[in-house]
């Protein structure tokens, strides 16, 4: 399983409008991001507009190729482009990536060996 971390930048007078829309995901757009493979997903967010993502995945290049092809994700990030800072394209496809240097579990589980 790849664990990704990742950030964006929120708009600072869009950071309530986006807690309310995230407070509210649509059903079928949880059910998609689920279905085409993105586990354990949580997105926080700093008072500045900062925002972290963690998602866990087989495969997240396919699991953005499939959600690029749900008509809901279309709708979705069409609607959510906007609250973001310089983004180039659809927000899920314009995240910065957060290297990941530490993993507890991995290094237990390197030692135990």
């Amino acid at each position: 399983m790849e664990r990704v971390c990742f950030q964006l930048q929120v708009k600072p007078d869009r950071l309530e409008e986006y807690k309310e829309r995230h407070a509210a995901v649509w059903p079928d757009m949880l059910r998609a991001l689920k279905d085409t493979g993105w586990n354990n997903y949580s997105l926080f967010l700093r008072p500045d507009g900062l925002l972290i993502g963690y998602v866990e995945s087989d495969d997240l290049a396919a699991a953005q190729s499939a959600m690029a092809e749900t008509d809901v994700n279309a709708r979705w990030q069409a609607e959510m482009g906007e609250f973001f800072v310089e983004l180039d394209g659809r927000p899920d496809e314009g995240f910065v990536r957060i290297e990941e240097v530490f993993h507890l579990e991995d290094q237990l589980d390197a030692h135990a060996e």
